[in-house]
């Protein structure tokens, strides 16, 4: 059985026979393969349209597909803008009501063409509670407020601010007017140069955001719920109502309705009023008593029906607002109602009060996965469980830090405290019991939660059927860290000691095992590689386990096997992790290793162990081809031993003695060897004893050189106990130890030698171009690199030899070492402050850490409000409740030399400043720059206001500036894995030239994508810009640009307003709205862009010059030309301090210089750019390449344009006013050619091509790909391949056929 989210290695023998026909339909075959095809269709039924007849409106048509069920029906209904104020109603076909939750192909009748009747059914207290909570959504559809307060999955967006409203159907409009006057003036922050980096553009107010008032108030009434005799008469509950006219008036809602009635603020009175306007709809009665209210709620709903879906849309997970402007704080019922409810987590829809998150979330692993629809239903399952688990184990940790929720064990001490809430179990990272003792404290148990999360992600994606893990999320919230987890069936019943099955609750001493959780486990060892192993346990009896000792085993009351305690699924790094008598390899004593670090849980990433396990595969490849060569060489010197080898050709030539690099090879001679050893490995491995033996010598040799565990085949496992505190091997096994450890050894070299140094040389390439400390962390985590190592990559990048093309990685990298020492301060920081100081500390905390003002003082809450009889029961106070004003003694120099130190101690960096004054000297810093990074990591939500941070008179903040602290949420995320597979297949057809087969793959991979995910999420937004920009390729700009559209405000919403992925995804959506002549549009965008990246990190980014010279295209193409060389000449030093004078980047930003300069006819300077854009060319790429040769007509071109300007100005100063002149032609750039330098500028270029052409070139691609493919398949079998992010994805692709690869243009996009 293939699963799902399985590396392919993991599968080398099985993969043919296992699955054939989802293997050919991902790799080899056809979009049209029958396979694919058939998997397809199924998601793919047909849809049809139906009549809908509602009371009072005119019928109308709906398109529905036949698997969605007839609820969702009800969700168009109550979103449209004629009927959106109906709740409660049933759908009538042909008289028969309707069952909510049938599938539409199941009813019977139903066809093209049928007539939906909407029926009004009488209300419940539940009906009339979902209706008023609807009508206040309605009401407030505009507001952003919940965006702001980071409530129910609402995020921010603000592109509709851009590009004024819908792009769509702009574009054919304009198409006559293209050179209409626009202003182009930006604002002074965003030029070239300019210091001042203000923040409340981040957030500009929307036109939308003034809410029209409909009503003054609507909330409950204080007479709910009604008396006994009030009931029999149908009354459900009273809301109280003041119309926009100050009219005071109480609603009754019954079961047929809602009605005024004659009650007031202080007196009873149920009985109806007169006119009593009993209406179905609470709308429909407030439309009749309040002309306001008719008029301003018709104009929003039109308003909330033109938004895009995509503004509306809940996130899969909830995204948080480091700032926000200030809000005015309005009545609202249902809030008021939730707050004191607290639904504790006993949602409207559900039946049956609170959800047992465990059995969902082991449920949904349990469903069916055997063929394509099967496994989309199960992993949406899976992902929405999830995300549910994540939002309310979210609240549920706020509320334990927040006081909420009582302990289950109250009397014992705050550190030590249990919660359980809405069936999830709570507890605090501090070392409870002593148990991490031997590893850290409490230091160690604050790690401890993040690894094992990692490892729940770990087997989680691995996905063995029959083996579980609980749902886990970690909240860090006010400086405390609160691990939530589902609550194995049983557990709290019976004593842990009884409980487990397999490892060891006291790391080590006492340890079982049990053979069920052995035959999972092994399951998971080879994509996880872990060896199987023999411990010892206190009564030195060897017992085996195929994981660490404090992996837990547990088979809970409903029989299930689970597993916890992952915290050390993978291999330690030793590091940081001095063993006394154990001597690391001198590539780590050179750098300073092995470091005692403050815990002892530090492991490698599962990224580096791939990392380091493919590294030794090609090792080994190479190992064994060079003997196996030298066996040829001998057999050929001494031929009475004949083999039907290759062509001797290849063989003959004689070989030195084996060396591990063998780097000097033929390629030919290479991979025809690395061919015969994959055949050979395969034959040993299959073992039917058809190899000889001089051939098993041979991978013998290769295997004991790499370290495998196994002599006849490539196979690396570690051993994730070696070197763990209390652990014991049997005698036996002393050499698989030694191995093991000296494994452990390479591996922690192996990063300090390839991976750190890795990360820099691609850096130096700008091969990846982080722009900020989240994105940084990024590119570390992919190349297996932990943050402990942040010093380390910065030193690296101070001794780099190209250290000016790594300012960018150095100014972020100093950033990050800043704000997380910061970070780690302030979370100490915050545990000892008291809820009713808790503003007054952080700011007091971001004074210190970003004001210039010397002495900041910190504003004690008022004496009143402490109690003056201090505490006597201090135990049980709840974790977020200290009262002690420590905090408020720091000041900025006692902070920054705890940074300093924290930097050194942490991550071994030597910081040289001891104010924030001098650290943004030193090292080129902003200020508004760390107050983001600061925010994000650790939740503060500040005003969205101009801070002085440099005023010496007055601190930049006060308590009012801080509205908010939100959790730092880490979850798992499950994957959609069909189709990512589906993803990939569509890139690499993509990178092969066949666009339109590309294209109908990525379209299939957005459909399943939906399927999972809903409509928001991540990978769908690299899905989105992928189409978008293949669209564009192929000339279908309306398409390109509402693909681009949907991926920029889905960026905006994932992953927030000022990402750097935001910030790319608005450089694409400038480019196609400059293609579809909307430019005053690019323009905004492309302005926005530029203020983001100025915030995000500042000017000095090589991202910068492709931003400037976008902008100064657009300004050159619309004749704004000063403008456009103050962009255009940024771009070129920034571009020249990055590439180096002499890259071909700067060639083309000369150029483009070059063409301004001739525009405003200054020819000197034309001239002069030309030339320096012309030496680069003949030096780089030789006299005969075209891109020389261009240029080199340009400069005659301009040089006949100087001549005849000089002889004209000679006529005028000889003749004087008489001169006769011929009109010189200076012409404004024409949009076409402005175009195409902009494609060049951002890495995309279109080839004119015959059809013949075409077919030729791709037979000649698909030849290639074939040869490719032979050669691939060699490593590919094996190799072990970590997934990429699929957010990265899209853009590294080189989006054109391989004909078109220009050197001149580089595709900036990768």
């Amino acid at each position: 059985m293939l699963l799902n989210g399985d590396c392919p290695e993991s599968m080398k023998k099985e993969e043919g026979a296992a699955e054939p026909p989802r293997e050919n339909g991902l790799d080899e075959a056809e979009p049209g393969d029958e396979t694919t095809g058939q998997e397809v269709i199924v998601i793919q039924d047909t849809g049809f349209s139906v009549k809908i007849l509602a009371p009072g409106i005119e019928p109308f048509s709906l398109q529905v597909s036949p698997q969605e069920m007839v609820q969702e029906i009800h969700q168009v209904l109550m979103d449209r803008e004629d009927t959106c104020h109906r709740t409660c109603f049933s759908l009538h076909l042909d008289g028969n009501m309707l069952d909510h939750f049938s599938e539409l192909r199941s009813v019977e009748g139903l066809q093209e063409g049928s007539v939906l009747r909407v029926v009004e059914e009488p209300y419940t207290v539940r009906e009339a509670r979902i209706h008023v909570r609807h009508v206040r959504d309605l009401l407030k559809s505009l507001d952003p407020s919940d965006a702001f307060n980071g409530v129910d999955c609402n995020s921010l967006s603000f592109l509709s601010v851009f590009t004024n409203g819908d792009l769509g159907d702009s574009g054919k409009r304009k198409k006559g007017l293209e050179m209409d006057p626009i202003d182009c003036t930006p604002p002074e922050y965003i030029l070239p140069g300019s210091r001042e980096r203000p923040l409340c553009p981040l957030q500009p107010q929307n036109r939308d955001w003034k809410p029209l008032q409909c009503l003054k108030v609507l909330t409950m009434s204080g007479w709910n719920p009604p008396p006994g005799n009030r009931k029999m008469h149908g009354d459900l509950m009273y809301l109280f109502v003041i119309t926009a006219e100050d009219r005071q008036v109480s609603i009754t809602a019954s079961t047929r309705g809602f009605y005024l009635n004659q009650s007031t603020a202080y007196h009873f009175n149920p009985k109806p009023a007169s006119p009593r306007f009993l209406s179905h709809s609470l709308v429909e009665l407030l439309n009749q008593i309040s002309p306001t209210f008719k008029k301003n709620f018709a104009v929003l709903q039109k308003k909330r029906v033109q938004r895009h879906p995509f503004e509306r849309i809940a996130t899969p997970f909830q995204v948080y607002s480091w700032t926000a402007p200030q809000a005015e704080h309005a009545m609202d019922c249902v809030r008021a109602e939730d707050a004191y409810t607290s639904r504790l987590g006993y949602e409207e829809h559900i039946p049956g009060q609170t959800r047992d998150w465990n059995e969902e979330l082991q449920t949904t692993r349990e469903l069916p996965r055997k063929n394509l629809p099967e496994r989309l239903l199960r992993e949406r399952a899976i992902f929405k469980v999830h995300s549910d688990f994540t939002a309310a184990a979210t609240r549920g940790a706020m509320a334990v830090i927040d006081g909420n929720v009582m302990a289950i064990n109250p009397s014992e001490e705050t550190k030590m405290q249990m919660f359980i809430w809405n069936n999830i179990f709570f507890s605090l990272g501090f070392d409870v019991r002593d148990h991490y003792k031997d590893f850290g404290g409490d230091v160690a148990a604050y790690v401890a939660p993040t690894n094992d999360l990692n490892g729940v992600r770990t087997y989680n994606a691995v996905d063995v059927e029959g083996l579980y893990t609980l749902g886990t999320v970690v909240v860090d919230y006010r400086g405390y860290r609160v691990t939530a987890q589902s609550i194995i069936p049983g557990i709290l019943e019976r004593d842990q000691e009884q409980s487990v099955i397999y490892g060891s609750i006291d790391f080590g001493k006492t340890v079982v095992s049990h053979p069920r959780y052995l035959e999972l486990l092994e399951r998971t060892s080879r994509p996880l590689k872990i060896l199987r192993h023999w411990v010892l346990n206190d009564h030195d009896e060897e017992v085996e386990l195929c994981s660490s000792v404090e992996c837990k085993g547990i088979i809970g009351n409903d029989g299930r096997h689970y597993i916890l305690d992952l915290l050390r699924t993978f291999p330690p790094d030793l590091n940081f992790l001095p063993v006394p008598s154990e001597e690391l390899p001198e590539e780590c004593t050179r750098a300073g290793f092995p470091r005692t670090h403050r815990h002892k849980l530090c492991c490698l990433r599962q990224e580096l162990v791939d990392a380091f396990v493919e590294h030794r595969y090609l090792l080994f490849m190479k190992l064994a081809a060079l003997q196996l060569m030298q066996q040829k060489a001998s057999k050929l010197e001494n031929p009475t031993c004949l083999e039907n080898g290759g062509p001797p050709s290849l063989e003959s030539k004689p070989v030195d003695p084996p060396v591990p690099e063998v780097g000097s090879e033929e390629e030919g001679s290479s991979a025809s060897g690395l061919a015969k050893v994959k055949e050979l490995a395969e034959t040993i491995a299959a073992d039917d004893g058809t190899a000889d033996p001089r051939s098993r010598e041979v991978i013998r040799n290769a295997c004991k050189a790499v370290g495998s565990i196994s002599s006849t085949a490539f196979d690396i496992r570690f051993n994730p106990d070696i070197f763990s505190p209390g652990v014991r091997f049997p005698e036996s096994c002393q050499d698989e130890v030694r191995d093991q450890k000296q494994l452990l050894k390479d591996a922690a070299a192996f990063l300090l030698s390839c991976q750190i140094p890795g990360l820099v040389k691609d850096c130096t390439e700008h091969a990846v171009l982080p722009m900020d400390g989240a994105t940084l962390a990024e590119v570390m985590r992919q190349r297996g690199i932990n943050m402990r190592y942040l010093g380390k990559v910065l030193d690296l990048v101070l001794r780099s030899p190209a250290r000016d093309q790594l300012d960018h990685i150095y100014k972020i990298g100093i950033g990050e070492l800043i704000t997380r020492s910061a970070k780690h301060i302030f979370k100490t920081y915050l545990q000892g402050v008291e809820l009713s100081g808790l503003s007054a500390a952080i700011s007091h905390f971001l004074n210190c850490f970003l004001s210039s003002y010397p002495n900041p003082v910190a504003h004690l809450p008022a004496d009143e409000l402490v109690s003056k009889k201090r505490n006597k029961r201090r135990k049980n106070r709840p974790p977020g409740a200290a009262d002690n004003t420590a905090w408020a003694v720091m000041t900025p120099q006692e902070l920054w030399k705890n940074i300093c130190q924290e930097a050194k101690n942490y991550f071994d960096f030597a910081l040289e400043c001891e104010t924030v004054d001098q650290a943004m000297e030193t090292y080129g810093l902003q200020k508004i720059t760390l107050l983001r990074e600061i925010s994000l990591k650790t939740g503060i939500q500040v005003l969205l206001k101009e801070y002085s941070f440099d005023s010496r008179h007055k601190p930049a903040f006060t308590e009012e500036d801080v509205l908010n602290i939100f959790p730092v949420v880490k979850h798992v995320n499950p994957k959609a894995s069909d189709a990512f597979h589906f993803f990939q297949s569509g890139q690499a057809k993509v990178q092969q030239g066949f666009l339109k087969e590309g294209c109908e793959l990525i379209n299939e991979a957005l459909n399943l994508f939906n399927n999972v995910y809903g409509a928001m999420h991540v990978e769908i937004c690299a899905c989105l810009r992928l189409l978008a920009r293949l669209h564009y390729i192929m000339g279908d700009y309306a398409e390109a640009l509402s693909n681009q559209q949907k991926a920029v405000l889905m960026s905006e919403r994932v992953m927030g307003i000022e990402h750097p992925n935001t910030i790319q995804e608005y450089m694409h959506l400038a480019l196609y709205c400059f293609a579809s002549s909307q430019l005053s549009t690019a323009l905004s965008l492309l302005y926005r862009a530029r203020y983001l990246m100025l915030l995000v990190f500042g000017e000095d980014h090589p991202e910068m010059a492709l931003l400037d010279n976008n902008i100064g295209l657009v300004l050159h193409g619309v004749m704004e030309y000063d403008l456009s060389l103050r962009f255009l000449e940024n771009a070129l030093a920034v571009s020249t301090k990055y590439h180096g004078p002499k890259a071909l980047k700067v060639a083309l930003s000369h150029h483009l210089v070059a063409r301004v300069y001739e525009s405003k006819a200054e020819f000197r300077s034309a001239l002069q750019h030309e030339k320096e854009g012309y030496t680069i060319y003949k030096t780089q790429l030789g006299e005969d390449h075209e891109k020389t040769k261009e240029s080199s007509e340009y400069l005659k071109c301009l040089t006949q344009q100087a001549v005849a300007l000089q002889r004209t100005m000679n006529e005028i100063y000889r003749n004087g006013s008489s001169a006769n002149i011929s009109p010189l032609k200076f012409t404004a750039p024409s949009m076409a050619s402005v175009l195409e330098q902009l494609n060049v500028i951002n890495g995309i270029l279109f080839i004119p091509l015959s059809q013949k052409d075409l077919e030729n070139l791709k037979a000649e691609v698909a030849r290639r790909h074939q040869l490719q493919e032979a050669k691939n398949r060699e490593r590919a079998e094996e190799l072990t391949t970590t997934e990429p992010e699929p957010a990265g994805a899209p853009e590294d692709m080189g989006s054109q056929p391989p004909a078109a690869k220009d050197p001149s243009s580089p595709s900036l996009q990768g």
